[in-house]
């Protein structure tokens, strides 16, 4: 069904029809020439005709657009099939059907002829090449008269968004210090995922699976109860990305922005792969957390956070960590994931290293993605606070530069610290 009300419009051979017609007319009158009368009522016929077409030509027309999905990862595509019905007696002589969007490369845009009664359907692929969320509908449809005097738009549908996930990397090996579990090995927290640790039992809701119903606890109380689980001993994961704008450098694919997007995907789907909990935090249009959790769900949470984040904030990756440092403890390991030369995340992190939380940090060279800020200061910092750091310069192999940690990974480039220097 349309969207909206048919909106009618003159187009520039309109008004030099107009002026055609009132001087011919004008001569006429004044000279009486048959011939000046002619053109005067030929012209004039000729915009009663096209206003008639153009209000006839989006009468019956109806557009359907199906697309095949809302959610997609970079290198995907996505599938939008096309449908344009006329359902009158009149012929459509041209209609123009655009499905505009924010996509790069979208392009869903064809121009039809319609007999009365016909149907045409169109397929369209696009490639989706980087992450991030489009706005993409309503259809617009445009038409007119044979004559171009007229102009006839309508929007049918409804405006929908995209989401574009970052594609994770398979990371064959990042390592991590591990974590100290308090206590008995084992700290309490519920989850809605079926282990062998049974914390207790509640009430019945819709929804919950049979499987989990507790029959003793059931037939005691003479209503529905399930069982709740706990988590397993295992650590949590937090993954902390840098959203500061004044901290990034480079454009497009090979940012430090959409890399340390990519990083921050990769590790959370390697350690969610091994059913390890884990949570997201960055400071960019506005905080976004996504507490710790396992699970494919997880990953796809943290994906739709990834793919919503963008550098734009005014917040240092070091404030963020100080203030929200309450979600760490010494059953959590911690990795921050920067480009900004600003040494005072260094300092944070040896803060809740003190605390006992296990921290690492994933260190985008800004030097090499084209920024004219030295990270001189940072390396020293990392060297003399022993923090376990992975090193990413522009146009590395990534799955490699996750393997080595420390300083010989930066030692390794040919004259990685000569340069620095």
């Amino acid at each position: 069904m349309p969207s909206s009300s048919p909106i009618r419009s003159l187009r520039p051979a309109f008004w030099v029809a107009v002026i055609l017609g009132s001087v011919s007319l004008l001569t006429a009158l004044a000279s009486g020439n048959w011939l000046m009368y002619r053109i005067a009522y030929t012209l004039l016929l000729i915009i009663g005709i096209s206003y008639a077409w153009m209000r006839l030509s989006l009468q019956g027309l109806r557009v359907e657009i199906d697309r095949h999905t809302d959610r997609v990862q970079e290198g995907d595509e996505i599938m939008e099939d096309l449908t344009v019905r006329n359902g009158g007696n009149w012929p459509k002589l041209w209609v123009e059907v655009e499905d505009p969007t924010e996509l790069p490369s979208h392009q869903a845009r064809v121009v039809l002829s319609l007999a009365a009664r016909q149907r045409r359907v169109r397929r369209f692929a696009t490639r989706c090449e980087r992450r991030g969320v489009y706005s993409i509908g309503p259809v617009l449809v445009r038409t007119g008269d044979p004559f171009g005097l007229f102009r006839a738009e309508q929007r049918f549908g409804t405006r929908d968004q995209l989401l574009v996930y970052p594609r994770p990397l398979e990371l064959t090996t990042f390592e991590v210090p591990p974590a100290n579990l308090p206590g008995d090995g084992r700290f309490r927290r519920r989850t809605h995922y079926v282990t062998p640790n049974t914390s207790g039992v509640r009430d019945y809701q819709v929804g919950d699976s049979f499987n989990r119903i507790h029959w003793s606890s059931t037939a005691r109380l003479g209503e529905l109860m399930v069982k709740l689980f706990e988590l397993d001993p295992a650590s949590d994961i937090w993954i902390a990305l840098d959203l500061q704008e004044s901290s990034h450098a480079g454009e497009g694919a090979e940012s430090t922005e959409e890399i340390g997007v990519r990083i921050a995907a990769s590790i959370a789907r390697l350690f969610l792969v091994g059913q390890r909990s884990v949570g997201y935090m960055a400071y960019g249009q506005r905080f976004d957390v996504v507490e710790p959790d396992r699970g494919q769900q997880q990953l796809t949470r943290i994906l739709e956070s990834l793919a919503r984040a963008r550098a734009v904030g005014e917040v240092p990756i070091s404030d963020v960590l100080y203030e929200e440092g309450r979600h760490f403890g010494r059953h959590t390991t911690l990795i921050a994931i920067t480009a900004s030369t600003d040494e005072e995340w260094v300092t944070s992190l040896q803060s809740l290293a003190q605390r006992g939380v296990k921290v690492a940090a994933v260190y985008l060279e800004p030097e090499t993605f084209g920024s004219a800020r030295s990270s001189l200061l940072v390396f020293d910092a990392v060297t003399a606070s022993d923090l376990p750091a992975y090193y990413v310069r522009q146009g590395d192999d990534l799955i490699i530069a996750l393997s080595q940690t420390g300083q010989a990974a930066s030692a390794d480039r040919p004259g990685a610290r000569g340069e620095r220097q």
